[in-house]
């Protein structure tokens, strides 16, 4: 199998979905391991460039093999370019409500270990992660899997035809205030972060997590970057890939922290 064909796969069912909002793509799905909690929790947030068009499906495989290893999973549906207020910054009001809705509804419910939750995204969905993290104090620790962690570099490169323009609404000359708010490189993050990106990357490339790792230790950030030499960007979020339990790894070392 291909690590692309996951985008394509049908995953086991979860085992719970839960709304937080009103609107149809405000909600998230619950995994829970079998063995008696408290759980450790990954809130996962998926990617595709902010868009419609991609939804959470995809990262259901990665939320399952997480709960057969007795780690709880809470994948978030949010609402993106396509969807009535989604974009800037409703995107992020949207993953900042899930959050809250966990920890403070449906934690205590499911047997959930809040002290050891970490916040886990791939791609856009890494974006979000460390996005939350610079905004919500409660995130202690938070893995991005090939994250666009750089927005104004995103927009140099014109990365998936100019994504970061319909999330944000603009270039940086035109919404510069946008982009300080929303880019990770641009905020100060206290939580702990592991920043996961392969070398051979051609949707996010490598640049962006390995120069924002360099910045962001030298600003005095508690960051880490985990190199994957030839490896893509659907493999960070495959449980078939080679490079899978690297990844099963770093987030099992992140909860532990």
């Amino acid at each position: 199998m291909q690590s692309e064909d996951i985008l394509s796969r049908q995953p086991p069912p979860a085992d719970l979905r839960i709304a937080y909002g009103s609107d149809t793509n405000q909600f998230f799905d619950l995994r829970i391991p079998d063995a008696r909690g408290p759980h450790p929790v990954v809130f996962f947030i998926h990617g595709g460039y902010w868009r419609a068009k991609y939804d959470l499906t995809h990262v259901g495989h990665l939320c399952h093999a997480l709960k057969l290893t007795g780690i709880a999973t809470c994948n978030v549906e949010y609402r993106r370019i396509g969807n009535p207020g989604g974009g800037w910054p409703g995107t992020l009001h949207d993953i900042r409500s899930a959050y809250s809705v966990l920890r403070d509804r449906e934690a205590q419910r499911h047997a959930l270990d809040l002290n050891r939750l970490c916040v886990v995204g791939h791609s856009a969905g890494g974006h979000l992660a460390l996005c939350l993290a610079a905004y919500e104090p409660t995130v202690k620790h938070a893995v991005s899997l090939a994250g666009v962690l750089d927005l104004r570099r995103a927009w140099e490169l014109h990365l998936s035809n100019d994504a970061v323009l319909e999330f944000l609404g603009g270039s940086p000359t035109d919404v510069p205030d946008r982009y300080r708010k929303a880019s990770p490189a641009e905020q100060s993050i206290f939580a702990g972060q592991k920043i996961v990106h392969g070398t051979a990357d051609t949707s996010v490339p490598y640049e962006i997590g390995k120069n924002y790792a360099e910045v962001k230790t030298k600003a005095g950030e508690e960051v880490e970057l985990i190199t994957l030499p030839d490896i893509g960007h659907f493999e960070l979020i495959n449980p078939g890939s080679e490079v899978w339990p690297r990844v099963q790894q770093t987030i099992e070392a992140a909860l532990k922290a």
